[in-house]
């Protein structure tokens, strides 16, 4: 029997209150910011609450870039961080969903060896191989290319293991009842596997969408073009403005730009990453 304690119900209340006024906050601070002049924060106190400058600064942002951000529109660099965190959610995990499938339905020499080797590689992030991978990226001529920038970062063998891992978990009579119905590979991956996939897909896929979005090493090594600067170089530059003075109406209105596809996206496939992360756990 749970004993009922209401100073305990209003103690947990409280502290969940104080964790989401410290999680919001700085979001609230960046949002009000970004609808005023720079003037307005450049004096004490910071203002709280919006200004008269929100349509102006968005459009500005939006529309005609700044010369800070080299005179990049935020929207179109908001347009290759879309890209290139699509390309690489996408492309990671159909590798590594065809690379688990291979690892636990088909039989060849070195099978086991093969997966340590890819499970291996969690211990070369990017930052590690990133030299090598950039002199590859210089010879194929991929420059400049949302090739070049998403597809160095498509193999993931976190993904790979994580569908491994849920593959041995299927039973060994649905892969009978598929030959069976004489099944061939394709058709039992296309029409089974995919499907019974569905969350695990979608956990991924928000996790790494994430990561393509917040990218920000690889894509200042790879763009020396300005139309291919992402949204978290835009940022960075506006910043780092030299000697004159940041402009932090805009950088906080890049901010709040930055953070509403990523929202968005989880916001969208919430049930499905809960689901899909509770399954993993089964």
């Amino acid at each position: 029997m749970i004993e009922n304690r209401p100073w305990l119900n209003v103690l947990t209340h409280a502290g969940l209150l104080l964790g989401v006024f410290f999680l919001c906050f700085p979001v609230w601070m960046a949002l009000v910011a970004s609808t005023h002049g720079p003037e307005a924060l450049s004096r004490s106190p910071i203002p709280l609450w919006f200004g008269d400058r929100g349509w102006e600064n968005y459009s500005q942002l939006l529309a005609g870039g700044l010369p800070e951000a080299g005179g990049v529109p935020v929207g179109m660099m908001m347009l290759n961080s879309l890209i290139m965190a699509l390309l690489i959610a996408v492309g990671k995990i159909a590798v590594s969903i065809i690379a688990a499938y291979a690892i636990v339905y088909f039989r060849f020499p070195f099978r086991m060896g093969f997966f340590w080797m890819i499970f291996i590689t969690l211990m070369l992030p990017v930052e590690v191989r990133i030299l090598p991978t950039y002199d590859v990226i210089v010879r194929l001529d991929m420059l400049n290319s949302y090739t070049g920038l998403s597809l160095p970062l498509v193999a993931s063998a976190t993904a790979t293991f994580l569908f491994r891992q849920f593959f041995l978990t299927i039973p060994d009579e649905l892969v009978e009842a598929a030959r069976i119905d004489r099944a061939g590979p394709m058709r039992f991956f296309r029409d089974i596997l995919v499907p019974l996939s569905r969350t695990n897909i979608a956990a991924l896929f928000i996790i790494l969408f994430i990561f393509g979005w917040n990218q920000y090493l690889w894509p200042l090594l790879v763009t020396t073009e300005e139309r291919y600067y992402t949204i978290v170089m835009g940022i960075q530059r506006m910043t780092n403005s030299g000697e004159a003075l940041p402009v932090w109406h805009y950088i906080m209105g890049t901010a709040v730009l930055a953070m509403i596809p990523p929202v968005l996206v989880v916001l969208s496939m919430q049930k499905l990453f809960v689901k899909g992360l509770v399954e993993q756990e089964k």
